[in-house]
């Protein structure tokens, strides 16, 4: 995130239950100019992972600036 975000900083967020396991990254930066939230083959590839495994993902601008990528897979189906 800190590569495409124009920002310095990120903050790392992992929640692990014995159902689940949820990744949230968050930063307050401003992001690529011109590109589309879900531009680019690393959030595709993110999504397609996730989904593989049963879970969810999500990317997005966030209301207040920044941008955010979360992930909930079920431990489960991990490897």
């Amino acid at each position: 995130m800190v590569k495409h975000a124009a920002t310095d900083s990120a903050h790392a967020r992992v929640i692990y239950g014995t159902d689940e396991v949820e990744v949230e990254v968050t930063d307050d930066g401003r992001g690529s100019p011109g590109a589309p939230p879900a531009a680019g083959h690393g959030l595709v590839g993110m999504r397609e992972r996730a989904a593989l495994y049963g879970g969810e993902f999500a990317a997005g601008p966030l209301p207040v600036g920044g941008f955010r990528v979360r992930a909930r897979l079920p431990t489960s189906e991990l490897p």
